[in-house]
């Protein structure tokens, strides 16, 4: 491909990626695999061109663009290597018109930004787009951190997560021996810090109730040293179908799946009610803290369905509640830098649950948010995170 061809697919990938996200439709990730997949010409410098073209517009692009011709011209008017590439030649873009709109710069849409300001300063904000590390955890049950640094070239531990790895972007993880072995798994630090924040234990009982993949569930078997009950909860049956063959490749065998029904989750969990040490609710959030893995999420979340998000976030809370034992703990996790989906929920629950009580997690690292935990890029390095520790009378 030519540089030009190489714009010219960017805005044509941009121009799907756009439409996606007003429609709740594909991420960007698949939709770029998809458009390669029946592009067989296209090698491997042409493909990491297109994508880091896409992704420098996506990112620069606070509100959704409204075209891909936009999200482009804007990044060209700051880029002096990509204005010439719009000359017009075979399989490129047409040039820009001196009076030509591009996408304005920008964190996110403004009433996504009025609503970060409560959390997150001005001055951090930048950093929500900042393109994330790649970290492994080293699953415990089958290496020891050392070890598996040893078989990554220029790989560092992880500065607070004790099992963390991190490493240059780029390499196929999946195509490792370490990997084929169960050795590690993708899992970047906050995610890490967020598991460890349940003091999982050999020998308890803990119900991951929003498991989905299972990430957090491995996690904690690792954690447990293979000892003890885990149940693993979803109400999406493909993606919780994906943890069983990691937890075979990881070596954990502690893990029980159950598929729930939405509305009726009880009727699945009703053996377990006030019976769990921990139950640990990762619940589906805005995602504002994936942003550097995920920048076309700033254009799929509106206002409304950040009330759908908040009102599923306090219903999982109520049903967790039930299914903890006395004296037990509640892990409440979200993957969002947001007030509603974090400090006030908790508000809310402790109004509502009078006995229950509110402990900060212990964690190496994180901003005290009031009954939680913040782990933001800016001060933490990792992605954003809220975590609350909720603790049930005896």
């Amino acid at each position: 491909m030519t540089p030009q061809a190489r714009v010219q697919a960017a805005i044509e990938l941009l121009d799907e990626i756009i439409a996606a996200a007003a429609e709740q439709g594909a991420a960007a990730d698949t939709l770029i695999a998809r458009y390669f997949k029946t592009r067989r010409y296209a090698g491997s410098k042409d493909r990491r061109g297109v994508r880091d073209l896409i992704y420098a517009a996506i990112r620069r692009a606070g509100e959704r663009p409204v075209s891909g011709r936009a999200a482009m011209v804007g990044l060209a008017r700051e880029r002096a290597d990509l204005a010439p590439l719009f000359d017009g030649s075979q399989h490129g873009p047409a040039p820009i018109s001196l009076d030509e709109p591009g996408a304005k710069r920008g964190i996110a849409p403004a009433w996504l930004v009025d609503r970060l300001a409560l959390t997150v300063p001005a001055a951090e904000m930048p950093a929500l787009l900042e393109r994330a590390p790649l970290d492994l955890r080293v699953n415990r049950l089958k290496a020891k951190r050392d070890s598996a640094l040893a078989r990554f070239a220029d790989a560092e531990a992880t500065p607070f997560a004790p099992d963390g790895l991190r490493l240059a972007e780029g390499i196929q993880i999946e195509q490792t021996s370490a990997w084929s072995e169960g050795l590690i798994e993708i899992q970047d630090e906050g995610s890490q810090l967020a598991a460890l924040a349940t003091g999982a234990q050999t020998g308890m009982t803990v119900i991951d109730l929003c498991a989905g993949a299972g990430g957090k569930s491995l996690a904690l078997g690792a954690m447990m040293g293979n000892a003890g009950r885990i149940i693993a909860c979803d109400v999406d049956r493909a993606r919780l179908s994906r943890l069983a063959p990691r937890a075979e490749r990881a070596g954990v065998g502690i893990v029980e799946n159950r598929l729930l029904n939405p509305d009726r989750e009880m009727e699945a969990l009703g053996d377990l009610r006030g019976r769990a040490d921990i139950v640990l609710v990762d619940a589906p959030c805005s995602g504002t803290g994936t942003w550097r893995r995920n920048p076309e999420a700033r254009w799929r979340l509106t206002p409304e369905r950040l009330t759908r998000l908040t009102g599923l976030q306090a219903r999982l809370l109520d049903l967790a509640a039930g299914l903890v034992r006395p004296g037990g703990a509640l892990i409440y996790v979200v993957c969002s830098l947001l007030a509603e989906e974090g400090l006030t929920q908790i508000d809310r629950f402790l109004t509502k649950y009078k006995d229950w009580s509110a402990h900060d997690p212990d964690l190496p690292v994180g901003q005290d948010a009031g009954h939680g935990i913040l782990l933001t890029p800016a001060q933490s390095g990792t992605d954003g995170f809220f975590v609350a520790r909720l603790a049930a009378p005896c």
